[in-house]
Order: C-alpha cells, then structure tokens, then sequence
C-alpha cells in the first residue's frame, strides 16, 4: 500500500462514513470531531464514530471512537489498526490513543485549524497551561506512535490521484465549515463544559 493510497482512502472514510454521523451528532449539538479505526492490512473500517459530549464531556471524537471499538464483540489487536482523527487529537485522546495500544494516528485538520477555523481554541489551551507546550510542541515521532498529517500526505501524493483528493479535500472543507457553523449558532445552549 502506497502513501499516496492510503491517504485516498482515508479522506474517503472522512467523507463517507464519519461526516454523516458527525452531521447527526451537531444536529443535537456536539462538536464536530470524529474519528475512525481501519485494520492495516486492507484498510477496511472496522468502525467509525462522532463527538457526543452531550452524553459525556469526555466523549471526544476520538475516545467515543475507542469505547465503541471495546463494545465490539471481536476485535482485531490495536497494533493492527490504524486510528484516524478528523482533528488532530487533544493531549487526553492522544492519551486514550496510547493507553489503547496504537502505533499511529492520522488526522486532518490541526490544533491551528480547530482553534483557527472551528472556534476551538482548547487543545492549544491545555497544551500551553498545563503542559508549557507551544502549538506542536509535543513529539509526533515517539516511543509510542507516529502522529501523521493527512495534508502532509496529499502534498507528498503523486500528480493524478493529487488532484482528485484536493477535490475531495475541498468538499470536506466545505462540509466542515457548515458543521461548524451549525455547532457555533447552537452551542450556547448546550451543557459542554468547553464550548
């Protein structure tokens, strides 16, 4: 599987099976961030979920991902599995991801982006108060994962597929930044102690 592969089917995953929860999910007023699990060795999904921080503020994206993935009957081993994050993953999901058993993860907007074009400036906060980190300041490359930019990936892509998935990232975009201002318009009314 090439780089180049891989980052078309994971914008797919975005687009087909973790946009639509995530619109039913801001709906009710969660935030936008999602995340998926696929299995290395055919990219198929094993599971795709949202935000529902309605129900518990700590079911970010990407923890609300991991608990339905352990509510699965049979699951493949997380060294297997590859974790991808609609956004790059706050310092307590990046925890979840370890304590999970992850080598890796993916995501497609960064810290920047959710404070920048989502009006979630949180993740930033956390890493500069608590942990005396400037934006990107932890280590992508460690002992326990590889974090890895999905824009990255399609700036590194060959020529043709290159401009398909810069379509195709423009249509996520597009969809995101309705969401966003659905969520924003709503979010007032919502019980999340973070907004």
């Amino acid at each position: 599987m090439t780089d180049t592969a891989l980052a078309a089917r994971l914008l797919d995953v975005i687009e087909q099976d973790i946009l639509p929860l995530t619109a039913k999910g801001v709906a009710l007023g969660n935030k936008v961030f999602g995340a998926a699990i696929l299995r290395k060795s055919d990219l198929s999904l094993v599971i795709a979920e949202t935000n529902n921080e309605l129900e518990n503020p700590l079911w970010h994206g990407e923890v609300h991902t991991l608990k339905r993935f352990y509510e699965l009957g049979e699951k493949p081993d997380t060294k297997d599995l590859i974790f991808l994050s609609t956004h790059e993953p706050c310092t307590m999901c990046m925890s979840a991801i370890t304590w999970a058993g992850f080598d890796n993860f993916y995501y497609f907007f960064s810290h920047e982006d959710s404070r920048d074009a989502f009006a979630i400036p949180h993740d930033l906060k956390i890493l500069k108060e608590v942990f005396g980190l400037e934006p990107g300041g932890y280590r992508r490359q460690n002992a326990f994962w590889n974090a890895l930019s999905l824009a990255d990936m399609v700036e590194a892509s060959d020529a043709a597929p290159q401009t398909e998935m810069k379509a195709q990232w423009a249509r996520i975009l597009a969809t995101y930044a309705t969401l966003s201002e659905t969520y924003q318009t709503s979010k007032s009314g919502n019980a999340i102690p973070l907004n």
